[in-house]
């Protein structure tokens, strides 16, 4: 019992979730407010266009009818039909979400104009007022309630022209002589074109609809894999630049420490294997806890800010036949972007060192109205076939040429890569306008 009660349930809500061919649910309820929104702003059109056509086919009107009580009896119809058409659009925000709710709220609309069309008869162009009905279903209907209040509409129409046509003669005070006119003949016709137009412009109205949300829906998730893409890159970067670097280093002083057989010696080698093995977990816990961190966990206070020229002397100290020079001075550099500079720098001289075997390395930083500038150049044996371009990079594995060209992307500098213009090697320039982030 409670496995079928269950399935039923299941049925039921996949039944009230189906959506129809024109984007509404099967009880009339729209998938979206921004829809029902505009669908109702433009049956609110209508209602102006119905008080439009009413006050301008007034006199008309009240002229063709007989003095005296039919006057004041299609006087007091346009009245009523005014004030109720005005109380409706006034009452937009209430009627809004009903109407497509319950289709029977239309029948009265088509009630109150039945009066005014029997007692001013359906000569343009007040007659024209007969055709809001059916444009007000199509727009907040499905195609089967515009088809069933068209028709109902034409027919009543035509009804009326048919009525008082065969009266014409009896009574004069109906103007009947304009009731056999063609366009007062057309009107049911137009009474089947309108429900059609209003179903037509909702179909139209839907779809834009559907395409809209469908083009948000996939702009939010390009963005989304974009976003997951800049933050591997950001990642595999810091991990090139830190974990990586550090453990290569880590394997290379554990190669030593098994050649040596000096006491001192190995004493000092696995120091340099205890600290770089340390350096390692702690820029592993890092990492992590930047994985882990959701933004909103207490952050440690900010620590002390070492100015660029500084970090770049203490990068060149440590790498044996390194030097800096500075030309001009070198403004303050916000952290972030100090960071990234010195990252550069620290992998063309990683480069240097490891793969082109150089014996001298230049760091010059430059300082000009108009920006910096950060060179690396040195006299090793170059580049690396199909350097620097980025596909070539990450197909070859060579990710810390390719995480200097995102660094620069990243920092909206220029970077260029390629032979010095004098002797061999390799020069690196980084070019960062003041002003950038």
């Amino acid at each position: 019992m409670s496995a079928s009660r269950a399935s039923a349930q299941r049925t039921s809500a996949s039944r009230t979730g189906t959506l129809s061919t024109n984007g509404l649910l099967t009880n009339g309820l729209s998938t979206n407010g921004l829809l029902t929104n505009v669908l109702w702003a433009s049956a609110r059109r209508v209602l102006v266009l119905r008080l439009a056509l009413i006050a301008v086919g007034a006199p008309a009107a009240l002229e063709r009818s007989a003095p005296g009580g039919p006057t004041h009896l299609t006087a007091g119809a346009l009245l009523l039909t005014f004030t109720l058409s005005y109380a409706a659009f006034r009452a937009g925000e209430r009627l809004g979400p009903l109407v497509p709710r319950h289709r029977t709220l239309l029948a009265w609309d088509m009630a109150l104009l039945t009066p005014l069309l029997v007692v001013a008869g359906p000569a343009l162009p007040l007659g024209l007022v007969c055709l809001c009905t059916p444009l007000l279903a199509g727009l907040l209907h499905d195609r089967r309630g515009a088809a069933g209040y068209a028709v109902a509409q034409a027919a009543l129409v035509a009804a009326l022209v048919a009525a008082l046509t065969a009266a014409k003669g009896g009574t004069s005070s109906l103007a009947l002589h304009s009731l056999t006119t063609l366009p007062a003949l057309v009107l049911p016709a137009l009474c089947l074109l309108a429900g059609a137009a209003g179903a037509c412009l909702r179909d139209l109205l839907t779809r834009f609809d559907e395409a809209s949300r469908t083009r948000a829906e996939t702009a939010a998730r390009l963005a989304a894999t974009q976003a997951a893409r800049t933050e591997r890159d950001r990642l595999a970067r810091e991990m090139h630049d830190s974990v990586s670097k550090t453990l290569h280093g880590l394997a290379l002083a554990a190669d030593a420490l098994s050649r040596t057989a000096d006491p001192a010696a190995v004493h000092q080698q696995a120091r340099t294997v205890a600290e770089a093995a340390r350096r390692a977990a702690a820029e592993s816990r890092h990492l992590l806890t930047e994985l882990r961190s959701d933004g909103t966990a207490p952050t440690a206070p900010p620590a002390p800010v070492t100015p660029l020229v500084a970090q770049l002397r203490s990068l060149a100290a440590s790498h044996p036949g390194a030097a800096l020079h500075t030309t001009g001075t070198v403004p303050p550099v916000p952290p972030a972007l100090t960071r990234d500079l010195v990252a550069v720098a620290a992998e063309a001289l990683e480069n240097a060192r490891r793969h082109a075997s150089a014996s001298h390395v230049d760091i010059t930083a430059a300082a000009s109205p108009t920006g910096l500038c950060l060179t690396i150049t040195d006299d090793g044996r170059g580049l690396p076939p199909g350097a620097p371009d980025p596909a070539h990079l990450r197909a070859t594995g060579h990710f810390g040429l390719l995480g200097m060209t995102e660094r620069a992307e990243a920092l909206g500098a220029h970077l260029a890569i390629g032979p010095p213009a004098t002797g061999p090697g390799t020069r690196v320039r980084l070019e960062m306008p003041l002003g950038s982030p």
